[in-house]
């Protein structure tokens, strides 16, 4: 793992790694000594009934989960649960493009899945941590979906789901969507078909994806209302430039088109030959599905017609201007709206 740079311990250590193995992919292709970088908060209990599981989403480490959702006095209480956040497979801390080496990494890494991860994410909490049960797998956006697949593949483990601001099956909207974000970057001459010397070459391309986010990942009412100010900009421009782009120009575009690419073909139904009802309805956790009001990537609408085939779930919209990216903690209520929920279904029986 490099310790230098964008993807280091300085910026979001402290954080462990742990090979688990040659991990065999759903599309064929193999990661060899498959590394998953994670990070521990609290202690695992005597009973070990106390593990709660944090997959992260696009482009987020699990320092951005512990700002927003981690401390005491929070539904994810360190002092009352083992906390457990890994890096999903392409974030640059996990295997990835960018820390692969020749010849897999780059432009060659392999396709990988959503289900990808969670068998990875599998073989650390049982090999590594020894879990037979997770009290709570919780994750936003694409950690959603990774929610989603631990619930339906191992029904027996996952005592609790909560997927935020994600779908069990991406929509063709969605993937319409993430294409523009693909194209954005892939269509600088600087990518040079995977083959950069740094993700300084693709500054153009890293731009256009940045202000594809700002136009989708917030809301209408957002720059209606000129959120963008509150959070201590003062112009449009200001914003775009020295947040979105600030954010993105930094990581590695094969790093992202990796997430972006598992990102759009997330889809449970197909541990159930395609049928996503009989896939939802393996499901034995409690869940609680939590869209964002304002969110044009995962509407409520989509999130509510997959919480009906759902056994057992509880459907909590969650009110924000901030969009899909109210996952940034930006809005405070939005935040106080999941801890509210995740705090009661850490405090209802377990499904199962």
């Amino acid at each position: 793992m490099s310790e230098s740079g964008y993807y280091s311990q300085a910026l979001h250590g402290p954080y462990e790694t742990e090979e688990i193995g040659d991990l065999v992919l759903e599309e064929g292709g193999t990661l060899r000594g498959c590394r998953l970088a994670y990070a521990t908060y609290g202690r695992l209990n005597a009973a070990r009934d106390n593990a709660i599981l944090v997959p992260t989403w696009y482009s987020g480490t699990h320092k951005i989960i512990e700002q927003v959702l981690i401390g005491p006095g929070r539904a994810l209480d360190p002092e009352r649960y083992f906390i457990l956040v890994v890096n999903q497979i392409g974030s640059g801390l996990s295997t990835s493009p960018s820390n692969t080496p020749a010849p897999a990494g780059g432009a060659y890494f392999p396709k990988v899945r959503i289900g990808d991860d969670v068998v990875a994410q599998h073989r650390l909490v049982t090999g590594k941590f020894g879990l037979e049960r997770l009290a709570l797998v919780v994750g936003g956006s694409m950690g959603a979906q990774q929610t989603y697949e631990w619930a339906v593949r191992y029904p027996e483990m996952v005592q609790r789901a909560a997927p935020i601001a994600g779908t069990a099956r991406n929509t063709p909207h969605d993937f319409l969507f993430t294409e523009t974000l693909v194209e954005a970057i892939t269509s600088d001459p600087g990518f040079a078909k995977g083959f950069y010397a740094s993700p300084e070459d693709v500054r153009e391309g890293l731009l256009r994806h940045a202000r594809i986010w700002a136009v989708m990942g917030w809301s209408t009412e957002f720059y209606q209302r000129e959120r963008h100010r509150t959070l201590g900009f003062s112009s449009l421009d200001d914003f775009i430039l020295n947040f979105m782009f600030a954010y993105f120009r930094v990581m590695d575009p094969n790093n992202l088109l990796c997430m972006a690419w598992k990102w759009q073909r997330g889809d449970v139904g197909r541990l159930a030959g395609g049928d996503l009802r009989a896939a939802l309805g393996r499901i034995r956790a409690r869940t609680c599905v939590m869209p964002m009001t304002s969110d044009m990537f995962f509407p409520p609408s989509d999130c509510q017609a997959e919480w009906r085939l759902i056994p057992d779930a509880a459907f909590h919209p969650i009110e924000t201007v901030d969009g899909h990216l109210a996952l940034f903690g930006a809005d405070q209520a939005a935040i106080a709206q999941i801890d509210r929920h995740l705090k009661a279904l850490l405090a209802a029986p377990p499904g199962g």
